[in-house]
């Protein structure tokens, strides 16, 4: 198998940064689409672990805070953080994957890394 192979007709490196483009969705897109590259497939997976992980923290995190007596600017200050870091490692990670880089974010990276290579590959004709 080619190196830079891949099922959906995109350069490697191209295709590995669009699984971060729409964070989970683009990475389950790419992770249904993609049955011959495992980087791509890591790359689709990580990118489902850690924007996934992201919008769940921010949405529950920012829930629970609103229900505190404490000032709601509280929640509303959690929420603006979570956001700004997913941001930023959103960009850093389009980046770097379309740099070629196969950097594993730390908590998720081994686990993206051990379900991308966890599927049978299909038959070759």
């Amino acid at each position: 198998m080619e190196q830079n192979r891949t099922s959906t007709g995109l350069r490697q490196n191209v295709a590995a940064m669009l699984c971060y483009a729409g964070g989970w969705a683009t990475g389950i897109i790419f992770l249904l689409l993609e049955h011959e590259n495992l980087t791509i497939r890591f790359h689709a997976m990580q990118s489902i672990l850690s924007a996934g992980f992201i919008h769940l923290v921010s949405v529950v995190g920012g829930f629970l805070l609103s229900l505190t007596p404490l000032d709601k600017s509280n929640a509303i200050t959690f929420s603006w953080v979570v956001f700004s870091i997913g941001v930023i490692s959103w960009i850093v990670l389009m980046v770097l994957a379309y740099r070629g880089s196969r950097y594993k974010i730390p908590l998720f990276g081994d686990l993206a890394e051990k379900m991308a290579e966890g599927r049978p590959q299909p038959p070759r004709k």
